[in-house]
């Protein structure tokens, strides 16, 4: 495979998931470490990611002010917009991070009264300029990776709170294996967040569909709303038509 070829791989990889790990680019593109280092490191100098230990994130990923380097942000404005007609005046809203959520709080009608939980400081902030909205931000160890807060002291609070929707994004879904991840600690959030909620609602550009990463977060069937930017009727999401899960 052609550099350019490896690079134009990373890069679909880090908009799909947000962030990779250099062993599993490994592994994916069948090269050595030394040369992922290299390719990342040129990709860094060509501004087009960040470089972490073990990996690299999305740009677009650390700011909810700068909707620049949003990837698919159109779909995800879609998205949002879907997703904002679940909230009602009243609820108690649990939220997880990342660019759709961002996008789905900027999207919220400006009168909407609710109480918000969020793992993550930069919804948090969004959702501050809402003057009827209450914000609790539930702290611990903070991932500089993902931007959010995770750990036992994260899941003991959710272990504490019981909402009527848990808005979450995901990094791979699939009609066999449901919700996936690759990190250990976020798999293990997100399922104590299913469980703090009376319904749930996965927000997930249809680029995510039919992918399966190696941890197991839920089945299908634990989730209430599966949002996506393609109409419900799209041949794509006929593989996600099953009993009690909602297609927006």
């Amino acid at each position: 495979m052609l550099k350019q070829e490896r690079h134009d791989f990373i890069m679909r990889q880090i908009n799909l998931h947000n962030r990779v790990l250099t062993s599993d680019l490994v592994q994916l593109l069948n090269v050595s470490e030394d040369t992922i280092r290299r390719d990342l490191q040129e990709l860094v100098e060509q501004g087009r990611l960040f470089k972490v230990h073990g990996g690299a994130l999305s740009k677009s990923y650390h700011s909810s002010f700068d909707d620049s380097t949003v990837y698919a942000r159109d779909s995800k404005i879609i998205i949002a917009k879907k997703a904002t007609g679940l909230i009602k005046d009243g609820m108690v809203v649990l939220t997880g991070g990342g660019t759709t959520i961002l996008e789905l709080v900027k999207q919220l009608p400006e009168s909407l009264e609710a109480t918000f939980f969020t793992i993550s400081p930069l919804v948090a902030v969004e959702l501050a300029k809402y003057n009827n909205v209450e914000v609790i931000l539930i702290g611990g160890l903070f991932s500089k990776n993902s931007q959010i807060t995770y750990g036992g002291h994260v899941i003991n609070q959710l272990s504490e709170i019981n909402v009527d929707l848990c808005l979450m994004g995901t990094s791979a879904i699939h009609p066999k294996e449901g919700l996936t991840d690759t990190d250990w600690e976020i798999n293990q959030l997100k399922k104590a967040m299913l469980a703090a909620s009376k319904k749930s609602a996965v927000l997930c550009i249809s680029e995510k569909l039919d992918i399966s990463l190696r941890l197991k977060v839920c089945a299908l069937e634990s989730i209430s709303y599966l949002v996506t930017e393609l109409d419900k009727e799209d041949t794509a999401l006929s593989g996600y038509a099953i009993k009690d899960l909602n297609i927006l």
